[in-house]
């Protein structure tokens, strides 16, 4: 499955650090698309947002950039701007040629080393894999890119995590909207727990090391217990469409995938948490009513925040689904 290359002018770049646990992700749309943006957890770390208001003159991005690091991996866009700069993409000013690129961060400083964050030359590494990769290139799911230090359930410290990662998935619409895609692209380092359609948790918060019985977060909140994990997360999110949208719509668009990480994630939203969600829209199709795009958005969310705790392997003493 491709993911969220599927859709035509999308691609993914991964730059990984498996020594330090880190990374960050490239996604590339190199001749332009109209963005979003819904930020609703409590702790975003972010820039050049405010491109992506609607009453911003820019009228597309080029690109995303999600990163590891904390606010250390904000350095990471920069890398992808020169890469992009030197390759012709980006808006044709007087003097020079600027790509836009919006990035978001997630922290993974607490595995791992601490001092190993995404650096301008990782963004650099990211926008060229993605750059240099053919069209429809599957996306790497897991220990890769922005998802390498990603981590989930950490109620009970980080001790009793388990490892998210990177997961992508695509929705094909059907009836009178046969031909129209929507993707996902998630890095997954949620403080609560990744839950299936009967709520049951997938992986999140041990009760202790040494064991596979799981807490339920959420429970443990409401009965007034005391997390044991006082650092970032994170939850970040890449939602993109093959449809023409405006940059209202396409806010809109990344307001309603926030259902997505609502039905996978328990907790979710936390002042412990800087979740949030891009909408890239490519505009090869016309006449698509958003709210058939964010219901679709919110389906292919959380099947891409499943997979991409499925698809962890185990790393730096954190237990994964992948093995």
């Amino acid at each position: 499955m491709n993911g969220l290359t599927a859709i035509s002018g999308i691609r993914v770049g991964h730059a990984t650090d498996l020594e330090g646990i880190t990374g960050c992700t490239m996604i590339l749309c190199e001749g332009g698309a109209s963005g979003g943006v819904d930020i609703r957890g409590g702790a975003s770390g972010t820039a050049e947002i405010g491109v992506l208001d609607p009453m911003h003159i820019t009228p597309t991005i080029h690109g995303v950039m999600l990163a590891g690091g904390s606010a250390f991996g904000l350095e990471a866009s920069s890398g992808a701007r020169r890469f992009l700069e030197q390759h012709g993409i980006g808006f044709e000013m007087r003097s020079a040629r600027v790509p836009i690129v919006p990035s978001a961060i997630l922290y993974d400083l607490g595995i791992g080393d601490a001092q190993a964050r995404p650096t301008r030359e990782m963004g650099e590494a990211a926008a060229g894999a993605a750059y240099f990769s053919k069209p429809f290139t599957p996306v790497a799911e897991g220990n890769v890119g922005a998802g390498t230090g990603a981590t989930v359930g950490k109620v009970n410290g980080m001790e009793c995590a388990m490892k998210g990662g990177i997961g992508s998935a695509v929705w094909e619409l059907s009836g009178k909207y046969k031909g129209v895609q929507v993707a996902a692209l998630v890095a997954v380092n949620a403080f609560g727990d990744v839950i299936d359609d009967r709520r049951e948790t997938i992986a999140g918060a041990r009760k202790t090391a040494k064991s596979r019985e799981f807490e339920d977060t959420a429970r443990k909140m409401l009965d007034g217990g005391r997390s044991r994990f006082a650092g970032g997360n994170t939850t970040l999110a890449v939602v993109a469409t093959n449809a023409r949208l405006t940059k209202v719509e396409a806010t809109k668009m990344a307001q309603l995938a926030q259902a997505g990480v609502i039905r996978s994630i328990s907790p979710v939203h936390t002042t412990r948490d800087g979740d949030t969600i891009f909408t890239m829209a490519t505009g090869a199709v016309g006449g698509v009513d958003v709210n058939a795009l964010g219901i679709a958005a919110a389906e292919v969310l959380a099947e891409a925040v499943r997979r991409a705790v499925r698809g962890a392997k185990g790393l730096g003493g954190v237990p994964g689904l992948g093995g």
